[in-house]
């Protein structure tokens, strides 16, 4: 590992070099102040890294499922610091996706998998209920659904400190701003504000629009955004004796309400506008909308653009209760599972059938880089089958428009997350046929053109 970290270190041009260094599920992120200086090639044929991908202004090197053992290892090596943590205060190179999917990117990477892991856990308590194997009232239930809703219920504290770190302010103010907005003061004066009678809010006699912010993304986003750049003014001006308590205290008496008089009301604004600009489009042609994203998903995560869709995803859980991306996205991580199925029947070659045999038991908990980078891209047909597969897969669910009603990483686990308070329906059946017509498909397709191929 120590080896493979030197490689490493010296194919993205030295530790001078690192500018910042994070890793999501799979993959080292880099942010590197000279790309020049990086050798892609010479890190593409090392022994133990799948792929390198150069996007949305990062230097990404896919590693695999054991990427944080090689980000430690990195770390380690570099001797990174908080560089292996945290971003630069400024982001002012490369362009406007490029800096969106920065700050996208490494605000949602750190929750990414505990997402995952609660939606999985909320998928798994609605298959009970629907099955009878427990009850609401049941403590077991409780229990489990508290540790399922939490992340989300106070989701602007956990936002807080992530974004706080990434716009380069003290992640823990953007915390306790985080919690004003899930205050439980705030909360029941929310509830008691929906009564007719009820008295208004205001703040040194402006009137506060209340809301309820459980749940929400946006609104403590552009929070810690703004008190990272008034963090930055006081810490400059103030004396060094005061700084370290009168900095967190103006900001906090500056940002808290600014966030509650203004940044809330409007983000929120904005947050509802997006999620029924984006219900109208997938309404308009839910089949379509399916074909799209279950076709060219893998192919926006191959150049970043993935995240840019993460806040959308979330957002429609708290603006809508549910999400209909998701689903669409389950289908197109399916049939590379099934292409990288195909290839390992196919493959005669004993090294390559273990990466291939791996790669689509990762695949199927929503890990598909090892079967993109390491199996079907390398080999092309395969790759383009399991897009014209999941193409095939994501139309039937978009056709019954079926819903997710908690966050998680489209895989195998999608379906039971897909499952209403009702119980199974048919939108649950759709996203069944849906996810095995695609691995089906992807599975019978790279079969069949290795035939074809092998007899030319």
């Amino acid at each position: 590992m120590t080896e493979l970290a030197r490689k490493i270190v010296a194919g993205v041009g030295g530790a001078d070099n690192i500018v910042s260094l994070m890793h999501c599920a799979t993959r080292l992120r880099f942010k590197l102040k000279d790309e020049s200086k990086a050798q892609a090639e010479v890190l593409k044929k090392t022994p133990g890294i799948i792929m390198v991908v150069e996007s949305g202004g990062q230097f990404q090197v896919v590693i695999g499922n054991h990427v944080a053992d090689v980000f430690l290892a990195v770390n380690s090596v570099a001797g990174l610091g908080e560089k292996a943590q945290q971003a630069p205060e400024n982001d002012e190179k490369g362009n406007l996706l490029n800096r969106f999917v920065y700050v996208i990117s490494g605000i949602f990477t750190p929750l990414i998998g505990l997402m995952a892991a609660t939606g999985i856990l909320k998928g798994m308590l609605a298959l009970a209920l629907t099955f009878q194997w427990t009850t609401e009232q049941s403590g077991t239930y409780l229990i489990l659904f508290s540790a399922s809703d939490a992340l989300f219920g106070f989701f602007p504290i956990i936002l807080g400190y992530t974004a706080g770190k990434r716009f380069g302010g003290n992640p823990f103010t953007a915390m306790v701003i985080g919690g004003a907005l899930v205050h439980p003061l705030i909360l029941t004066a929310f509830e008691n504000g929906q009564k007719a009678d009820a008295p208004g809010l205001d703040f040194l006699g402006i009137p506060v629009t209340l809301l309820n912010y459980s749940s929400s993304v946006i609104p403590i986003i552009f929070s810690a955004w703004l008190c990272s750049i008034l963090e930055r003014r006081l810490n400059a001006w103030l004396p060094s004796a005061i700084k370290n308590f009168f900095t967190p205290l103006l900001c906090l008496m500056v940002i808290t309400p600014v966030t509650f008089l203004l940044v809330g009301p409007l983000s929120t604004w904005i947050s509802e506008m997006i999620a029924a600009g984006y219900l109208w489009l997938y309404q308009a042609v839910p089949a379509f909308a399916g074909a799209v994203m279950g076709g060219f998903w893998q192919i926006f995560v191959m150049f970043g653009l993935h995240w840019g869709l993460v806040p959308l995803c979330i957002n429609n859980f708290t603006v809508l209760g549910y999400d209909t991306m998701i689903p669409l996205l389950m289908p197109a991580i399916m049939a590379q599972v099934g292409a990288a199925l195909g290839v390992f029947l196919c493959e005669r070659d004993a090294q390559k059938k273990v990466v291939a045999g791996s790669a689509a038991l990762t695949g199927l908990f929503g890990i598909t880089e090892p079967a993109v980078y390491g199996v079907n891209l390398p080999r092309k047909y395969p790759f383009v089958i399991a897009c014209i597969s999941g193409a095939l897969g994501a139309t039937i669910i978009g056709y019954a428009q079926t819903k997710v009603y908690s966050f998680g990483l489209p895989s195998i686990f999608t379906f039971m997350q897909t499952i209403p308070s009702t119980g199974i329906d048919f939108t649950v059946w759709a996203s069944v046929i849906g996810g095995v017509i695609a691995i089906g498909c992807a599975f019978v397709g790279t079969l069949m053109l290795h035939f074809i191929t092998s007899k030319r």
